[in-house]
């Protein structure tokens, strides 16, 4: 077919981009140990040895899901820490909307929730680039704060440290899960103690 009923004909998505897909519906479905890369590739219309030129290990296709929803938190996260809130609020909402968003996929998408955890714990590569881009975010509210006058902190990475520590409990994953069965509005009115306990640090320039 030519002309514009062909131009405006969606192209298909890409190998990578159905692999995906369809794992992050095995996942859902399945479970992370239940998934295969065999089941994966015949759904695709292709051999597992093709999609590990994709991805080397069932590890990282699952990852690669878990990857995916992670970059959709940073967006989110990034909104806060780039709007026009002063720097004592965004510190508020990010940690909050942080811990709300996982809490949330634990009770609503387990199994995502689950490789989330794996991967943070074993360190893996996506959990660290995560970590990367969550403390680049908290450091760029800091550096706000520490410029408008909203922080009195002295040392940037000591306020950044003391945020990290003091805030785990409640953004940590392996926490989260731990803390399942705490009520959500004990578990929100512990972390809002918190969360003002890092302010009030944060303005009288303890750190």
């Amino acid at each position: 077919m030519t002309g514009p009923a062909a131009r405006a004909r969606p192209a298909p998505a890409s190998a990578d981009v159905r692999l995906l897909a369809i794992a992050t519906e095995h996942l859902a479905r399945l479970g992370p140990k239940r998934v295969t890369v065999v089941a994966v590739a015949a759904e695709a219309g292709m051999t597992h040895a093709n999609v590990y030129r994709y991805f080397p290990s069932k590890d990282a296709l699952l990852d690669a899901v878990a990857g995916r929803w992670l970059r959709e938190v940073e967006t989110r996260l990034a909104g806060i820490a780039d709007g026009p809130d002063p720097a004592d609020d965004k510190i508020e909402r990010l940690l909050s909307a942080l811990s709300a968003v996982q809490r949330d996929a634990l009770v609503d998408e387990p199994n995502l929730f689950a490789v989330h955890l794996d991967a943070t714990v074993e360190a893996r590569p996506i959990a660290r680039r995560h970590r990367v881009r969550l403390r680049s975010l908290v450091e760029r509210i800091v550096e706000e704060g520490m410029a408008t006058g909203a922080f009195s902190a002295r040392d940037r990475e000591r306020a950044i440290a003391y945020i990290f520590d003091a805030s785990y409990r409640f953004t940590h994953p392996l926490a989260i899960q731990h803390d399942s069965d705490v009520p959500r509005d004990l578990v929100e009115a512990r972390l809002g103690a918190v969360i003002h306990a890092i302010q009030r640090v944060l303005r009288a320039g303890i750190l």
